[in-house]
This record gives structure tokens, sequence and C-alpha cells, in this order.
């Protein structure tokens, strides 16, 4: 029974966290006073965009991910 109960808090344990990793959010950057969409990134690549931005038409926009 004990091992039953360790089993069941290591797999829930492990579900809340593989599940936060793979949270997905929609990204934008901001040009011209408006926000222009750049669709959803899931997991790292929200941590990327948000810390490298994107380059467009050679000039380096900011990205947020998960804001209204």
């Amino acid at each position: 029974m004990k091992k039953l109960v360790v089993l069941s808090l290591f797999s829930l344990a492990f579900i809340t966290f593989s599940c936060k990793k793979n949270e997905c959010k929609m990204c934008h950057y901001e040009h011209n006073n408006s926000e222009v969409e750049i669709g959803e990134k899931c997991g790292d690549d929200i941590e990327t965009a948000e810390a490298n931005g994107i380059v467009v038409d050679g000039v380096q926009h900011e990205v947020h991910c998960g804001e209204h």
C-alpha cells in the first residue's frame, strides 16, 4: 500500500511538471504602437523567443508571450 501511495505521488508530480514544460502561449512583438502576432510558442521556445527577440526587416524586436 505504501509503495502505491509513493508511486501515485511521483506520477502526479511528474505529470504536473511535464505539463508545465509543454505549456503553449501566443507571442507577439510591438511595431508602430501595435502588436504583431507571431503565433504560438510552446515549452522552451517561449523562453528562447523572449530572450532572443525577433529580427524583422533588419530591426530587432522584443518578443512577449502570454500577455494580453
